[in-house]
């Protein structure tokens, strides 16, 4: 019977744990707002920063029409894929990730935030 107790407890915990990291394009869309001074996620147009429109499955510094940093370029070489994983890790520390990336964004420090930009930049592939 503690067992039973036990699990059910466990279970309501993580289903609530990961219900407060679903992803949430529309809310994705006001955190984008931090970021649109410098890209643009619907077309393909450059801007201070590249593109971001398909941004997820590209290779780090590799968008025709943008002069990335040398160290985004190298990155991308050493086998940097924009992924859920690697897109957040690099939103929430850009320059820790990236030693010498030209983003001067501080980076994004709310988990929720990083799923729902995430999930916001996955309607434009």
């Amino acid at each position: 019977m503690r067992v039973a107790a036990f699990l059910t407890a466990i279970s309501i915990v993580t289903l609530s744990a990961g219900h407060s990291l679903a992803q949430d394009a529309a809310a994705g869309e006001t955190v984008f707002n931090k970021c649109k001074a410098c890209h643009v996620a619907d077309e393909d147009k450059n801007k201070i920063g590249p593109s971001l429109k398909g941004v997820i499955g590209r290779t780090a510094g590799t968008l025709e029409g943008f002069k990335f940093s040398p160290a985004m370029v190298e990155a991308g070489k050493g086998g940097l894929v924009w992924d859920d994983a690697k897109l957040t890790e690099y939103l929430k520390a850009p320059k820790a990730m990236v030693k010498g990336t030209k983003m001067a964004f501080a980076g994004l420090k709310k988990d929720e935030d990083l799923a729902n930009i995430i999930a916001y930049l996955k309607q434009f592939p």
